[in-house]
């Protein structure tokens, strides 16, 4: 199966923001998901986080950025909901 990977306004906003090398990164670490999302399985370093009420995972984009997303499994869907910095994913999200 092959996923359609989504970003969000604010992922989005973010890559666009990015130097020309920094988008090409990201958009071939992004394309690991197409093949498969999952921690454990494909390329990428993955991981599953604790959410309350969904579940949400990141990928690390060189050391760099850090892209937190969905699987919406019936849609075949990844949705990345925020890209950002290392730094700032450990802010707001916790090491």
């Amino acid at each position: 199966m092959s996923y359609e990977i989504l970003l969000s306004e604010e992922a989005r906003a973010f890559y666009t923001s990015l130097d020309e090398k920094s988008q090409r990164i990201c958009a071939e670490t992004l394309g690991y998901l197409e093949a498969n999302p999952y921690p454990g399985r494909g390329q990428g370093d993955k991981k599953k986080l604790k959410a309350q009420d969904e579940e949400i995972y990141r990928i690390h984009v060189g050391r760099t950025y850090t892209a937190f997303y969905v699987v919406l499994e019936a849609e075949g869907e990844v949705r990345v909901t925020d890209l950002m910095t290392i730094e700032d994913a450990h802010k707001e999200y916790g090491r």
